[in-house]
């Protein structure tokens, strides 16, 4: 850092380059810092880019500072006190149509697809709220919201399910309302919460002071009230490891992509994690204080529909905004691949995220299910929910929901299955196999890979699902299956005929 004569300063941030593939196609942000901070109006700055010998992007903020310094820290020192989480409100986006992870988002919304077994992607931001203190939550819901809806109110209600104090669990169904504007769905994230402005009206929300924004399809524990206490702690000028958000891009690729890494030693990283992860990346968390919320959205960018990309990179240009980094596991469960990955991940030794946290559990529905049943089965890297039954078989690298029958002689590797809603007694399924039907479950003989099974599938005897010819995209709609990135996906109630080949 150098001072010059005339009261300017200068910071320099040098960036890592290097290769970020697994962000392209993904629903990445890519998030650049300095480190410094830059208050309100108070501060001047021009941002300029130079390659230096190693063709290392090189960005030099020169800033002014006023009279007031002195001042804004002593101010900015009174704001590092414990947050009370009693005065924030979450709002859980849950509303988008979920087309990249379709067909698990055919008949349910993106936040109520099983996950782990014996859980729904919902419970992950539900359970870090409750964890975090936070409770006071609303859900923006839109498509298929049936099944989500149910979930929740099984889940988390006052009387049977998760207790909240004086707090509260809220749907909030997109809805049409008398007038011109009110005939809009949701347009998008941002214009969801906007069509909801009135609710900051109501009197629950007098105490309110901070408004939590999150995804409802992110795989990660996290306590929401460390990001309130971290991002209040900021001094003017303190070099440490957070910094202001200069640059906020969605999506980046190619030269976008190489000018938005950064040194992120600033944020705590050693060297050489530095130089593995140059790249910060949104997570789709957002946290703002509820006057400048909705002046946001109602007066200074009426028309921006998503927070993504058009609150967050306008907020960063224009407002004080800043980062807080979370150096732990984190998924965006957005797509097929990505959906299958994550759960097969939970089977390796140690997982890189264990619903087996007895401090910050991950809280469902209460089924009241018996122990899964397995007889004279192999059970290799795999999960077996409750309320199963396994007979004479072998499953290897595999996740298995919730109330699941597997057969004899049945082998299934790399594959997920979600369970069943229901079960058939022993007497329906003889009569179903009397009649030439195939009951629920896997039948017999059946060899299953890199598959994922939804709910209430019915496969038969002697079936064969291997995509042994590597298709990577196929819609089968007909005969109960879709493919997605090499990914093959049994619908949702479908029958699997006895021999069929997939």
């Amino acid at each position: 850092m150098a001072v010059t004569a005339n009261g300017r300063i200068t910071l320099s941030a040098t960036a890592q380059l290097d290769c970020a593939a697994r962000l392209y196609g993904r629903k990445g942000r890519l998030v650049k810092f300095c480190n410094g901070e830059i208050m309100g109006e108070k501060l001047k700055f021009a941002p300029l880019q130079h390659r230096n010998k190693n063709n290392s992007i090189k960005s030099s903020i020169c800033m002014s500072l006023t009279a007031d310094f002195a001042g804004e820290t002593k101010l900015r020192d009174l704001e590092m006190e414990k947050r009370d989480p009693r005065t924030v409100v979450a709002i859980i986006l849950g509303g988008g149509a979920g087309t990249r992870l379709f067909p698990l988002t055919k008949r349910r919304a993106k936040p109520a697809v099983p996950i782990g077994g014996a859980y729904r992607l919902i419970d992950v931001p539900m359970s870090n709220c409750i964890n975090s203190g936070i409770n006071k939550v609303y859900i923006l819901t839109q498509f298929n919201s049936a099944s989500l809806n149910r979930h929740l109110q099984r889940a988390y209600n006052f009387g049977g399910g998760v207790t909240f104090g004086d707090g509260y669990v809220e749907v909030l169904a997109a809805t049409q309302t008398p007038g011109e504007a009110g005939k809009n769905w949701f347009q998008g994230t941002a214009d969801a919460v906007r069509q909801f402005h009135w609710l900051f009206e109501d009197p629950r929300s007098k105490d309110i002071e901070d408004v939590l924004i999150l995804s409802g399809d992110h795989l990660y524990r996290m306590d929401y009230m460390d990001l309130f206490s971290r991002a209040s702690d900021f001094g003017l000028m303190k070099i440490d490891n957070k910094g202001r958000v200069i640059a906020f891009s969605e999506k980046p690729k190619g030269n976008d992509l190489k000018a938005m890494a950064v040194d992120t030693t600033v944020l705590g990283l050693s060297r050489d994690e530095a130089e593995k992860k140059p790249y910060i990346a949104s997570m789709g968390v957002y946290v703002f204080k509820k006057e400048i919320l909705l002046n946001l959205l109602r007066w200074r960018f009426p028309t921006a529909n998503d927070f993504g990309s058009e609150i967050i990179p306008a907020s960063a240009r224009e407002f004080y905004t800043k980062a807080y980094l979370f150096n732990d596991y984190w998924e965006d469960i957005g797509t097929i691949r990505s959906f299958f990955e994550a759960n097969l991940a939970l089977t390796e030794h140690p997982p890189r995220f264990s619903f087996y946290d007895a401090a910050k559990p991950i809280y469902t529905s209460r089924r009241n299910l018996p122990p899964s049943k397995i007889d004279n089965s192999k059970i290799v890297d795999s999960i077996v929910s409750h309320g199963s039954f396994l007979t004479n078989c072998f499953v290897e690298h595999s996740v298995i929901g919730i109330r699941s029958r597997i057969n004899s002689n049945v082998h299934l590797k790399d594959t997920v299955v979600l369970g069943a809603d229901y079960y058939e007694t022993d007497s329906e399924i003889a009569l179903a196999l009397s009649k030439g039907k195939v009951p629920l479950g896997i039948g017999e003989n059946t060899r299953i890979r890199e598959c994922i099974i939804d709910k209430n599938a019915r496969i038969g005897k002697n079936v064969v699902i291997e995509n042994s010819e590597g298709v990577q995209e196929a819609d089968r709609t007909s005969e109960g299956y879709y493919i997605r990135s090499g990914v093959t996906v049994i619908l949702k109630n479908s029958i699997i005929k006895d021999g069929t080949v997939i």
